[in-house]
C-alpha cells in the first residue's frame, strides 16, 4: 500500500510539473501563429500511449513513460529528430520561420511557467499558512550514537545556537534554514555555559545530511507535561499539566526524549520522579509506569509564533521565498559542479523524488506543496542550462542563429541533438542506477 501511495504522489507531481512546464511552450507557440503538431505528457517511445486525441492541427496525449513530456512545434529541431519539413519550404507557421525573438521565448516558456508555478505556490502557501517561527529558546540536542556533521562539528547537547556567520539568530528556522547549506563558508556560534564557541561547517554539508538522512541535530524538547490521561499512573501522583520534570530516580532529565527512555526501560518497577511545578515548588513522588512502560503523560507543545498575512504581505512573501529557494538551487548546484558536493549523494532521480514525493505527501498538503515548488524551481534551472536536447540548449543554438542571421545546417542542428540526447540519456542512466545505489 505505501509503494502503490508513493507511486501515485510522484505520477501527481511528475504530471502537474509536466503540463505546466510544456503548456508554456504551447501557449507561446500558439501565440505567436506556431502550429503545434503534438502535446505529450509522459513519453509515448514505441508509440506506446495510454490516451490520445486529434483536436484541429494537434494530438493531445498521454505517454506510458511518465518520465516527461514534450511539444512538437512544426519546423523545429527537437528530440523527435524529425526532419522531413526540411526538403520543403519554409512555411509561415513553422517555427524556423518566426523571427529570433519569438523563438527565443517559445523555448523560454517553459521555464518560466515552471518559475511561475513555484511562486504561485508559495504564495498560496503563505496566505493559507502565513509564517511559523519557533523562538530559540532551549539548546540543541545532539543524538550520542549518530554520525551527524553537526556532532562532528562539535555540537554538545544544550548548546544555545546565537550567531549564523556571525548574524544573530532569533528562530530556528533561521539557524537551520537549508540555504545555510549551499554557502561556500557556514560558522554557528554557540554558547555553552558562558563561554561563546564557534563551530565551521565542512564544505560538503549537504553531502553529509543527505549521507545520514537528516541533520542530527534538533531543539532540546524541555520535558514538560502538556496533557495528562486519566486513569493512569501520573495522574494518581499529582502531576499536573505545566509541571516540568526535573529527575527519574536521581537521573537529570534534559530533554523529553530521556523521559520517555528512562520511563520505558522501567515498565512495572517502581521509580522515584521528582519534578517543579509553575510556581515553583519541587514535589518528589514514586510511580510505577504500566506493562507498557507509560505513566499516561504528553509533552507540551513548543513554543512557536503564529502570523496571519494580508494578501500584499502574502505574495510578497511568496515571491521571496521564490527567489530565495531560486538562489538557494543555483548555488547548492553550484558546489556540485565544482566538486564540493558529492554528486552521487546529493543528486536525486525518479526514485528519489518519488520517495520524498510520498514523505511529504504522508506529512500533509502544505509539505507536498513546498516539495513541488522546490522541484518545480529545480526542473526550470535543470532545462535552462546550455546542453542540447534541454530548451537551455535550443536557446543557445537559436541565439547563435539569430546573431548570425541565418539558419546552421541541418546536419549540424542534427548532430548537436543527437550528440546532446545521447548525453542526456547516459545522465538519466547515471542517475536512475544512483538512486538504486543510494537510497
Amino acid at each position: 500500500m505505501e509503494l502503490l501511495s508513493t507511486i501515485f504522489y510522484f505520477i501527481v507531481a511528475i504530471f502537474i510539473l509536466v503540463t505546466v512546464h510544456e503548456f508554456g511552450h504551447f501557449a507561446a507557440a500558439k501565440l505567436f501563429g506556431m502550429r503545434v503538431e503534438r502535446f505529450f505528457i509522459g513519453f509515448d517511445f514505441w508509440n506506446l500511449k495510454l490516451w490520445s486525441v486529434q483536436r484541429g492541427e494537434t494530438e493531445y496525449g498521454i505517454g506510458a513513460i511518465p518520465l516527461g513530456g514534450y511539444v512538437k512545434i512544426a519546423g523545429m529541431v527537437d528530440e523527435s529528430m524529425d526532419t522531413g519539413f526540411a526538403t520543403k519550404p519554409a512555411q509561415p507557421w513553422e517555427f524556423r520561420s518566426k523571427p529570433t525573438w519569438q523563438r527565443l521565448i517559445v523555448i523560454s516558456a517553459g521555464v518560466i511557467m515552471n518559475m511561475v508555478l513555484a511562486a504561485i505556490i508559495f504564495i498560496v502557501i503563505a496566505l493559507n499558512y502565513g509564517e511559523v517561527k519557533t523562538p530559540i529558546s532551549s539548546g540543541v540536542m545532539i543524538d550520542d550514537n549518530s554520525e551527524s556533521v553537526f556532532k562532528e562539528m562539535g555540537f554538545q547537547t544544550g548548546d544555545v545556537i546565537v550567531e549564523v556567520n556571525g548574524k544573530p539568530v532569533k528562530y530556528w528556522e533561521e539557524a537551520l534554514d537549508p540555504e545555510l547549506f549551499t554557502n561556500s563558508i557556514l560558522t554557528y556560534t554557540v554558547r555553552r555555559g558562558q563561554e561563546l564557541i564557534k563551530l565551521d561547517a565542512p564544505p560538503n554539508i549537504m553531502t553529509r545530511i543527505n549521507d545520514t538522512k537528516g541533520e542530527g541535530l534538533r531543539p532540546l524538547t524541555p520535558p514538560i507535561v502538556g496533557e495528562l490521561v486519566s486513569g493512569y499512573p501520573a495522574e494518581r501522583i499529582g502531576l499536573k499539566k505545566g509541571d516540568k520534570i526535573l529527575r527519574v530516580s536521581g537521573v537529570p532529565i534534559t530533554d523529553w526524549s530521556d523521559l520517555v527512555r528512562i520511563v520505558g526501560e522501567n515498565a512495572n518497577k517502581e521509580i522515584l520522579l521528582e519534578w517543579q511545578t509553575p510556581q515553583g515548588e519541587v514535589k518528589t513522588a514514586t510511580v510505577t509506569p504500566n506493562a507498557s512502560g507509560k505513566i499516561g503523560i504528553s509533552v507540551a507543545p513548543m513554543e512557536r509564533e503564529y502570523q496571519r498575512l494580508g494578501f500584499f504581505d502574502g505574495v510578497a512573501a511568496g515571491l521571496a521565498q521564490t527567489a530565495k529557494m531560486t538562489a538557494m538551487t543555483i548555488k547548492g548546484f553550484g558546489k556540485l559542479f565544482t566538486g564540493q558536493e558529492d554528486v552521487r549523494k546529493s543528486l536525486g532521480g525518479p526514485i528519489k523524488i518519488a520517495k520524498l514525493a510520498g514523505q511529504t505527501a504522508e506529512q500533509g498538503l502544505r509539505s507536498f506543496l513546498w516539495f513541488l515548488a522546490i522541484l518545480s524551481i529545480s526542473l526550470a534551472f535543470i532545462n535552462i542550462l546550455p546542453i542540447p536536447a534541454l530548451d537551455g540548449g535550443q536557446f543557445v543554438m537559436n541565439s547563435i542563429e539569430g546573431i548570425m542571421g541565418r539558419e546552421l545546417p541541418l546536419k549540424t542542428k542534427m548532430a548537436i541533438q543527437q550528440v546532446g540526447f545521447t548525453a542526456l540519456l547516459v545522465l538519466m542512466a547515471f542517475i536512475f542506477v544512483n538512486d538504486i545505489i543510494n537510497p
